[in-house]
């Protein structure tokens, strides 16, 4: 990598990782008081609408930013056409869910959803406004701008949700607080990006991009549904309640892989586009990035699982523990999510998005399949299979891998495999020795600081390169 590319790379990982993990902070904060305030029935009212506002985020944006991304020159007419598409085709999209909102409530047989689900579906055509100007931040690689946008956002957005929970506005506080996220990184985004929209509006540009783009919108829309159908699954057969329980460990859950597939995704599409005419270079930038996210992941996931019950009980109190037992499960897959987010990255970069999106479709009917057919075993049988599924789906990913970077299995094998054996054993080295405590607090806190005691031992031993060049990345930056 020449050094400037390499600089921005260093920088947005930086970036990237800063972003996420101040963000899994206020979300950790803001999450506790409104865990301790909030019942799970009244966490799964919000809940079991995310799908339908994923969805429909996705439609919203259409794909366009990986679109524009991979442009070799975006110029002013292509933005203008993606920001006036996205703003009438939201409008539209929420006058059909405006409609649409007793369906929905019948569904899940809760009244209460009609007037709750036009309110919150707002969100989505607050967003449509931001949607070009976070595009233009993502291609130039303005990771820096985009993670003060979100950073204030999220700061403002959740004190108006506290302070509306707290003085008993229940799920509607959260709801408003979804709102108010949009509306502050929407007017962030406007003030950090150079560009501004024209009254001139010519969809011209939309057609060259059409092709790729409607590839990558469905595949948003599976990955919604993949990573959200259980809360259609839970709502439709279980109760809100058990809906609050698995949502609260999703967020958890994701509060961990999210830190380190912020600083994956912030860079790894834009960057391996720029690189994607030389594969020899493209593998190596490949290989790298697989490396780093397995080298912060693994110990991040494996850790947070030995840590959830103790973790729950301190924070939102021992009403949740059936959320942590749920969040230990999915720990081992939300392990593995920035390496999968490597891989799909890549073939984004090399204009695959047609192969991407097939591979997206296909685990998604796989998954629900799987799930509809466990559930009878329980809760936790659908969720082990769920895991199970996503982590052999690695190799649908690695087989492109080969044929477009020439990167064999052997050689991803190497980079991951190795590195997810040491830090089990260095993690269940830690819930070994570390049983026989009964205090919460004493136990969540041993438990952290001997596993990243352990953690950075084993891996001066046995990678100490990599070890090295992370520090010397934090040391450069900051």
């Amino acid at each position: 990598m020449g050094e400037t590319l390499k600089d921005k790379t260093a920088s947005g990982l930086i970036w990237g990782g800063l972003s996420s993990g101040v963000q899994q902070l206020l979300n950790l904060a803001i999450g506790i008081f409104l865990a301790r305030m909030l019942t799970a029935a009244e966490y799964g009212m919000v809940g079991v609408l995310t799908i339908f506002s994923l969805i429909a985020g996705s439609l919203q944006e259409s794909g366009f930013t990986s679109a524009l991304t991979n442009l070799k020159q975006a110029t002013d007419r292509d933005y203008n056409a993606v920001f006036w598409f996205n703003v009438l085709a939201s409008s539209g999209i929420y006058a059909i869910l405006y409609f649409c909102a007793p369906l929905i409530a019948g569904f899940y047989r809760q009244p209460a959803l009609t007037p709750l689900s036009r309110y919150l579906f707002l969100s989505f055509v607050i967003s449509s406004f931001g949607i070009a100007h976070s595009a233009y931040l993502f291609r130039n690689l303005m990771v820096k701008q985009r993670t003060v946008s979100v950073l204030i956002a999220q700061a403002i957005s959740g004190a108006v949700g506290v302070t509306l929970v707290y003085f008993g506005y229940s799920y509607w506080g959260l709801a408003t607080q979804t709102l108010v996220y949009c509306t502050v990184t929407m007017i962030c985004f406007w003030c950090f990006s150079r560009w501004r929209p024209s009254f001139h509006i010519d969809f011209g540009p939309i057609k060259g991009m059409y092709g790729f783009s409607i590839k990558v919108l469905l595949t948003n829309i599976f990955q919604n549904i993949n990573n959200n159908f259980f809360s259609v699954i839970l709502g439709r057969y279980y109760n809100d309640a058990t809906v609050g329980q698995y949502n609260q460990a999703n967020k958890w859950c994701s509060m961990g892989h999210s830190m380190v597939n912020g600083m994956i995704i912030g860079v790894a599409q834009p960057v391996m586009a720029r690189v994607a005419e030389d594969v020899e270079r493209q593998k190596r930038v490949f290989r790298r990035l697989l490396r780093f996210s397995a080298f912060i992941s693994f110990p991040v996931m494996l850790g947070l699982a030995i840590v959830a019950e103790p973790l729950i009980t301190v924070a939102i109190t021992d009403r949740w523990l059936e959320s942590a037992r749920i969040m230990q499960v999915l720990c081992v897959w939300g392990a593995f999510v920035p390496v999968q987010s490597v891989y799909t990255q890549m073939l984004l970069s090399r204009g695959m998005s047609r192969q991407y999106m097939v591979g997206i479709i296909m685990i998604g009917v796989v998954q629900v399949g799987v799930a509809l057919a466990m559930m009878r075993r329980g809760l936790f049988a659908m969720f082990i299979a769920y895991v199970g599924v996503n982590i052999c789906w690695l190799a649908y990913w690695q087989a492109y891998a080969r044929r477009e970077l020439h990167l064999s299995a052997a050689e991803a094998i190497s980079d991951i495999v190795p590195l997810f054996f040491l830090t089990a054993v260095v993690m269940g080295v830690t819930w070994w020795t570390t049983q026989s405590i009964t205090a919460c607090w004493l136990l969540l806190c041993v438990r952290v600081a001997l596993g990243a005691a352990l953690y950075a031992g084993a891996t001066r031993i046995f990678y100490p390169s990599m070890q090295k060049e992370s520090i010397a990345y934090l040391k450069k930056k900051f």
